[in-house]
């Protein structure tokens, strides 16, 4: 609840309030799941909207967008009012805070991108967990995009660009190094985990630009900036790359302004966890040192984790603004964390912060705030107030409204843009160099298939002559075989003719001899008619 410079957050012995024009110094919510944090954190929020100071935060449980409704007296409240807070029923003014819905994998609220050329290939190694080989690799190729004019806007430009710099390895190598392609194939690997957890919904245009975030309505209060991490918060890869980018980019963006009277934007990074786990030596290094400088930029932010021992000491002594929710110590390390964390306050004497850290119940917390002087506060232990806003996620009907009121941003950013890049370029040089190869495989092919065309044209020729030798071979062949069965033909025929004529010789011959025959046997009956006529007249004499 903002009350006048400040926001009141809780009440101990006295008022517990986070001053504007130190929240800037950063801070942290921190506590084990069920004591609060979610509460806490929407107070500040609709605080800090309420003051004109635009935030940012997460929903990873789904209950966040109950900031955009207003909230109403219950019982519990009403008693909380007479016996804590010393507030009256009409000076509680329930409402909701301007609130905007973003999401990164493409579900509903206005979409979040990013391009691959804005998140750097430090970052990019981090998310992919490369090693420092590998992310050698990742640099010579952002390097030679770069040197090409090749933008590398969404993950299938990083992948074009890692086949690139592979087929060209050896020309690249006396410049940039070695790029070996195992190293190659492991970062394509790695991209895969990317894709799958909706990279390739993420990267991409419109990119997102931050001035859109620092809004404030008509009336003066800042926007509540939602991002949808129901779903996001199981692709931890995705989830810390956007918010380690966001943090760099705050950090690059905006200008200095020294100590404000108030920030010029609050970021609120939930499940903090996520970002430390398995960091890198030097991006925690970038961290600390963005944490640090982005005060002077009007930045403020908080972390929300479950323990303090989440975020490294060097983070963890930048946040000057602690909000310490109940802990549980059932082990040796759980109870080294909570003394620890009850370590970090400056010493209360009405009672023991490290067992107070045990016994605290839902939704009270120690609270130390930065006071006038920039000093921390002694450690109060304090119920925290309840919000103004809905404690549970808003009904439908005030979803539609808040989808309804940013439709001018869904404009701008609802349709992905996929204009040419590195796929596209690269893909255009491979396309030109296969239309030439092409070209020149036509060109070779024709002039084969003309030789071919020739030879079995020569061939061919050389065919028809050897058939038209041989037909005529063939031919007086044939004509000689017919030349010869004819002078067979004339000599049978001439051998015939001869035996018939021999023949009809032999029958005249015989025919004369039996006329010869036949006239001597007459000749000879006459002789003997005539002898015997002549005997016989002898006789008669």
């Amino acid at each position: 609840m903002l009350v006048g410079d400040k926001i009141w957050i809780a009440q101990g012995e006295k008022p517990c309030c986070l001053l504007l024009n130190q929240a800037n110094r950063h801070g942290l919510i921190a506590g084990a799941s069920g004591t609060g944090k979610t509460v806490t954190l929407k107070v500040l929020a609709e605080g800090f909207s309420q003051a004109g100071v635009p935030v940012f935060m997460a929903d990873v449980k789904g209950d966040v967008t109950g900031m955009a409704q207003a909230g109403e007296m219950t019982d519990f409240i009403r008693k909380r009012c007479q016996d804590t807070f010393n507030l009256k029923e009409g000076e509680v003014n329930f409402q909701g805070a301007p609130v905007r819905i973003w999401d990164m994998l493409g579900d509903k609220g206005i979409p979040v991108r990013v391009t691959v050329s804005d998140m750097g290939p430090v970052m990019l190694a981090r998310i992919l967990g490369l090693t420092q080989v590998q992310e050698g690799v990742l640099n010579i190729v952002f390097r030679v995009a770069d040197e090409n004019g090749l933008l590398l806007i969404d993950l299938k430009d990083l992948r074009a660009m890692l086949s690139y710099v592979s087929e060209h390895a050896k020309e690249y190598q006396t410049t940039y190094g070695n790029v070996s392609p195992q190293s190659v194939g492991a970062i394509q690997r790695a991209l895969i985990s990317v894709e799958d957890q909706g990279g390739d919904i993420f990267f991409g245009e419109p990119n997102l630009n931050l001035e859109d975030w620092f809004a404030c309505v008509p009336d003066g209060r800042g926007y509540v900036n939602v991002l949808n991490a129901a779903n996001l918060i199981q692709t931890p890869q995705i989830y810390a790359m956007f918010l380690l980018w966001m943090l760099s980019s705050l950090f690059d963006v905006l200008p200095e302004v020294g100590d404000p009277d108030k920030p010029k934007f609050v970021f609120f990074f939930d499940e903090a966890h996520l970002l430390f786990d398995g960091m890198p030596t030097e991006l925690v290094d970038k961290i600390v040192q963005v944490v640090k400088l982005v005060r002077s930029k009007g930045v403020g932010v908080y972390f929300i984790t479950q323990s303090p021992s989440d975020i490294p000491d060097e983070v963890l002594a930048q946040l000057s603004n602690r909000m310490q929710h109940g802990l549980r110590a059932y082990t040796p390390a759980e109870q080294k964390a909570a003394r620890a964390a009850a370590a970090s306050f400056r010493e209360n004497p009405a009672f023991d912060s490290v067992q107070a850290l045990q016994d605290l119940g839902t939704g009270e917390a120690l609270v130390s705030l930065l006071d006038e002087e920039g000093r921390p506060s002694v450690v109060e232990r304090a119920r925290v107030l309840f919000p103004q806003c809905r404690m549970a996620a808003a009904d439908a009907d005030v979803m539609d409204g808040v989808y309804a009121a940013q439709a001018d941003l869904m404009e701008k950013y609802g349709t992905a843009i996929d204009r040419e890049s590195a796929y596209e370029q690269i893909q255009g040089q491979r396309d030109v160099a296969a239309a030439n190869a092409q070209l020149a495989a036509e060109r070779a092919a024709f002039e084969k298939e003309k030789a071919e065309f020739e030879a079995n044209r020569q061939k061919q020729a050389e065919r028809a002559a050897k058939e038209q030798q041989k037909a005529q071979e063939k031919a007086a062949r044939e004509a000689e075989r017919q030349a010869e069965r004819a002078e067979a033909a004339a000599q049978k025929q001439a051998e015939r003719e001869a035996r018939e004529r021999e023949k009809a010789q032999q029958e005249v011959a015989k025919q004369v001899g039996r006329v010869a025959t036949s006239m001597i046997g007459s000749f000879g009956r006459e002789v003997t008619r005539q002898l015997a006529r002549g005997l016989m007249g002898s006789l008669r004499r």
